[in-house]
């Protein structure tokens, strides 16, 4: 057991535990769960609709006169928009959500993104408006990113400010259900589809995934407009005047005597944590299915089925990468899922070249098990615990996004690019085990905040 830990323990219940004592809290605790977990998975059915969409057929819809590398490139470049609007996000609900409450931000998110996602069902083709088929596209993209910037970070800083210490691991694992159960409606989804004929397909199967996406967001929306606020952040409005007080006086002296740098270790540790989830997670479920499809010529259904059987493993991976950071700590369990990573990339794509369906998929399991899944249900609660109460979710969401952008968000763009110029895929995998890397440099560097009090002011390095 950490320091952290037992220092926890030997102190009075913790503002989620004392909700949590009470019938009430309990209810109100379920449907903050179940209302984090639609809004995730909300995000990453947009994002897996796009990425599969983006690999499999927007080549055709929106870019058909392009050959079909470069076709791929575009429809990944597009793909790329969302990733920059996600900061400007981050930054802009993020202080909103430390200063008016977890909540009121992520009730305006969802609907974002919902509105956005089933707009893009609504798009006409480029051969029936032209340039202002992937003009629109790229706009409605860009709405999706602005909203989903602060999203996953605030179900992620709600669901962990909701549950107890001990068991912060596993519950704020959670976040990572949603994100996967994301990616098992849509390439379930896309599995129907692509039941229909290649050309009923490409003129309007491709929509259908898309408009059923506002089932998701309409009730996410509802229950979220009924979910109390954070034990946490309630507690942490009810005595800001006296820390305010005692922060004014504090805090001045020691800001003139430390650098930029030192004031935001946590950020940076944040941010290259999810460089080494993020861009391995994205080429190993994004990228990864455009290239098999298109440039190996697999069949379809393999790349989709292989990210269905994941996702269902992802009901399993993900709460157990949760529970191993909370029997073992974040740091160590983080600093193992990159390594493996790394192990991963290179035979990897070596036998993607087999073309071998059950083996083309296998990959794709393992890669999406590792990178998608099992990281990701390990830092949903280090992200949480790494930051200050009155600064969380503004540090957490930007930190997140950034990483997003370095990594996730031009992932598939830049192998494609690696691709198109050196005929292999060697650079690739290379990339590959550097954004791993990254990730697996930064555990050395990162605190280990298992049982962390979320009430702490200050960050926990």
């Amino acid at each position: 057991m950490s320091d952290l830990q037992s220092s926890v323990d030997s102190h009075k219940k913790s503002a989620a535990e004392q909700r949590l004592a009470t019938p009430e809290g309990r209810r109100e605790f379920i449907k903050a769960t179940l209302s984090c977990w639609l809004g995730t998975t909300m995000e990453y059915v947009d994002f897996a609709l796009y990425g599969l969409a983006a690999g499999l057929v927007f080549g055709d819809v929106f870019f058909p006169e392009l050959t079909q590398t470069i076709a791929l490139l575009s429809s990944f470049a597009t793909y790329s928009v969302g990733f920059i609007a996600r900061p400007i996000g981050a930054v802009f609900f993020g202080r909103m959500g430390d200063r008016k409450g977890r909540k009121f931000v992520l009730v305006t998110t969802i609907a974002l993104m919902g509105i956005s996602t089933t707009l893009i069902g609504f798009i006409p083709s480029y051969a029936t408006i032209g340039l202002w088929a992937p003009l629109m596209l790229v706009i409605l993209r860009f709405v999706q990113g602005f909203g989903a910037g602060a999203e996953l970070s605030g179900a992620t800083v709600m669901l962990g400010e909701y549950a107890p210490p001990r068991h912060r691991g596993l519950i704020a694992s959670i976040i990572g259900i949603g994100s996967n159960s994301g990616t098992l409606v849509a390439s379930a989804v896309w599995l129907l589809v692509l039941m229909l004929d290649p050309e009923d397909v490409n003129s309007w199967g491709w929509r259908i995934p898309f408009i059923l996406s506002a089932l998701i967001a309409v009730a996410a929306t509802l229950i979220r407009r009924h979910v109390r606020e954070t034990p946490v952040f309630e507690q942490e409005q009810n005595e800001s005047k006296q820390s305010d007080s005692q922060t004014t006086n504090a805090k001045p002296a020691s800001a003139a005597k430390t650098s930029f740098l030192a004031r935001n270790k946590a950020f940076f540790v944040m941010l290259g944590l999810r460089i080494g989830e993020n861009g391995p997670s994205y080429l190993a479920q994004g990228f990864v299915i455009g290239y098999v499809v298109k440039i190996l010529h697999v069949n379809k259904t393999v790349a989709t089925t292989a990210v269905f059987v994941a996702s269902l493993l992802g009901f399993f991976v993900i709460p157990f990468a949760g529970w191993l950071s909370d029997r073992y700590g974040r740091r160590i369990v983080y600093r193992w899922f990159c390594f493996l990573l790394m192990l991963y990339a290179v035979p990897a794509y070596m036998f993607l070249e087999t073309r071998d369906p059950f083996i083309v998929a296998s990959i794709i399991v393992v890669g999406m098990c590792l990178a998608s899944l099992g990281i990701f249900g390990v830092q949903a609660a280090y992200g949480v615990e790494l930051f200050g109460v009155r600064n969380r979710y503004s540090k957490m969401a930007l930190a997140k996004e950034l990483g997003g952008i370095l990594s996730g968000g031009t992932a598939a763009l830049v192998a494609s690019a690696l691709f198109d110029h050196y005929k292999t895929w060697w650079p690739i995998a290379i990339y590959f085990v550097l954004m791993a890397g990254i990730g697996f440099i930064t555990t050395f560097f990162a605190p280990e905040t298992r049982g962390r009090d979320l009430n702490a002011v200050e960050d926990a390095i």
